[in-house]
């Protein structure tokens, strides 16, 4: 098992990429806890992974509960070898209708809020541990309508790249996972899920959304000793939507 001994925080850990994340640290022998904001999915979560995790309720937006659900953790576990800043927000923010508390709402989240959480567990963090940053496509993909949440995650790719060189001189790890279209709960029911996946899919080479487990099967390689000497990158899990997208199926004869 690649992370026996170690010890991982997840931000978001209660659903979508950050329980799919939570559950493969766990099979993989580390001790992890689960920040998220939703009191009910947080319990469903905990009571899924079992003894080898912990749950803590906290808002990525909200500093005092967030430096309290990351001070437990390090206390339980005696110190941190993985921090997964995961937790985020979505949503549309069109140029003519959006106004400015929406949209530094998802800023706050998306930017400040993983900033926060790396500040606050960074002393806790011990000599060759991992952190990883959870992006997205949409920092590259000029998506119309999604400014704010672009520029949430542009922020997040270059925030990856100054910690990065920020924490090297304590052997700490700093990379970021890129997921594309994914199934989860951010696109809604189970109709609208699959409705966003045969709409977005024909633009992405592979023919489909990542499943969450892929999302997480890249931030386990990052979070453990197989990437023991890559630091500052970048792992895009989108099917070549950004990378080769005339290989999509809209662009075939």
């Amino acid at each position: 098992m690649r992370l026996t001994g170690k010890t991982a925080l997840i931000t978001g850990g209660n659903s979508g990429i950050g329980l799919a994340t939570a559950r493969l640290f766990v099979a993989e022998g580390a001790r992890v806890a689960i920040v998220g904001r939703n009191a009910e999915t947080l319990a469903l979560a905990a009571k899924e992974l079992g003894e080898n995790a912990i749950a803590l309720a906290a808002d990525a937006s909200d500093e005092p509960a967030l430096r309290a659900a990351i001070d437990a953790a390090a206390a339980e576990f005696g110190g941190l070898d993985i921090v997964f800043a995961n937790a985020g927000i979505g949503g549309q923010t069109p140029l003519d209708t959006t106004t400015a508390a929406r949209f530094s709402q998802i800023l706050d989240v998306n930017v400040t809020g993983v900033f926060r959480t790396i500040q606050v567990a960074a002393p806790h963090l011990r000599e060759g541990s991992s952190v990883i940053l959870n992006g997205s496509v949409h920092a590259v993909l000029g998506a119309p309508g999604y400014s704010a949440y672009a520029a949430s995650k542009a922020a997040v790719r270059a925030i990856t790249r100054v910690l990065a060189a920020e924490l090297a001189p304590r052997g700490i790890r700093v990379n970021q996972v890129t997921p594309g279209g994914t199934s989860t709960p951010i696109w809604g029911d189970a109709a609208q899920l699959a409705a966003a996946s045969e709409r977005i899919s024909r633009s992405v080479p592979l023919q489909r959304f990542a499943e969450p487990s892929e999302v997480a099967a890249a931030a386990l390689f990052l979070a453990s000793d197989d990437s023991s000497s890559v630091d500052g990158a970048e792992i895009v899990v989108d099917g070549g939507a950004t990378s080769s997208p005339f290989g999509a199926p809209i662009y075939r004869s």
